[in-house]
């Protein structure tokens, strides 16, 4: 035997799935800031960092923009340097508007030494965009916990110097890192095209 609803329960059920319908449509979306974050983004590590200008943000307050990360120090003489132009190189691969969308994040090893005055003096001596470039500072247990976020490996030496990983790596909008390259002293193509792969979505 077959069962037919009767009309009026057919008519009040299509009403109540009307009224559903219009409240999702009508109900706020959830910005991209505040929706979950991926279980791999760096986001969840809570850090305090500073820049070359004195202004401190939280580490996740660069969410929702893609970004290239580094680690540096201001008084290495070769690999940290070399690390600049590179990402300077890339740069000058991207167009206009893709330049416009990528931050750079550059994190000291050696906050004892790399003091705002230090990262400041190192911005205007690389001749590097302020606006999107980024020297930054934290506390030695915080560069500690960032370095193994993005598996970057550092041994202080004996007389001020670093023994240390020398990576750019591409973060996405949600912290994801989704590519790093150790290619210094010219411009990895991999690398190049998945930055652009990332900012065609962002």
């Amino acid at each position: 035997m077959q069962f037919t609803t009767p009309t009026p329960l057919r008519r009040r059920s299509a009403l109540l799935t009307g009224a559903a319908l219009m409240l999702l449509a009508a109900a706020p979306s959830v910005p991209a800031e505040t929706a979950a974050l991926p279980a791999d983004s760096i986001y969840h590590l809570h850090v305090t960092l500073t820049d070359q200008d004195g202004r401190s943000f939280p580490l996740d307050a660069r969410r929702g923009h893609p970004m290239v990360v580094s680690m540096f120090y201001t008084n290495c003489d070769y690999a940290c340097p070399t690390s600049f132009e590179t990402l300077r190189m890339t740069e000058a691969r991207l167009g206009e508007a893709e330049r416009a969308r990528l931050g750079v994040l550059m994190v000291s090893l050696d906050p004892v030494r790399d003091t705002v005055p230090a990262l400041r003096q190192t911005m205007d001596q690389r001749g590097v965009n302020s606006a999107r470039w980024t020297l930054a500072r934290t506390e030695p247990a915080d560069v500690r916990r960032l370095a193994a976020v993005l598996g970057i490996q550092y041994r202080a030496l004996p007389g001020g110097d670093f023994n240390h990983s020398s990576v750019l790596l591409l973060v996405d909008a949600d912290g994801r890192i989704v590519a790093r390259t150790a290619q210094l002293g010219h411009v990895d193509p991999a690398f190049l095209a998945r930055v652009r792969s990332v900012l065609a979505r962002a």
